[in-house]
């Protein structure tokens, strides 16, 4: 397995609950687990991810929900076809429906199929895959 450069970690208040989201829910592969420090190394389609018990050590202010204030975490995919359906079939909300969005790159626009979801603590999940680009 190759680690990305940048890989968050997340701060959870329930431990197997959050597991279990992203195990169950979100179809993201347990790379790696340390169960005695309840802390788990998670990946999807190359997306990386890190999910610990709060760890008063790291503590650096008042951690309530919703958790990650102010981020998201953008993880681009090869279809949210599997992801929309999952969350469907165990009632889960999403924070945001599926839309399509073009950003500007330069003198391209990069089109995105999205939706964003929110976790057991609340931080900001955003999925999307690629519509391709078109010029300006």
């Amino acid at each position: 397995m190759n680690f990305q450069p940048l890989v968050p970690e997340l701060s959870v208040s329930h431990f197997e609950k959050s597991l279990s989201f992203y195990t169950e829910v979100l179809k993201f592969r347990v790379e790696f687990q340390r169960p005695e420090h309840h802390f788990a190394f998670l990946s999807y389609q190359g997306c990386q991810l890190m999910i610990a018990q709060e760890n008063p050590a790291w503590k650096t202010g008042k951690l309530e929900y919703p958790y990650g204030r102010g981020i998201n975490l953008a993880m681009l995919v090869d279809t949210l076809d599997v992801l929309l359906q999952s969350l469907q079939e165990h009632h889960y909300p999403l924070f945001a429906e599926p839309a399509e969005h073009w950003y500007r790159q330069g003198q391209i626009l990069l089109g995105r199929r999205e939706f964003l979801v929110m976790d057991p603590d609340g931080y900001l999940l955003r999925f999307a895959q690629s519509l391709g680009e078109r010029p300006l």
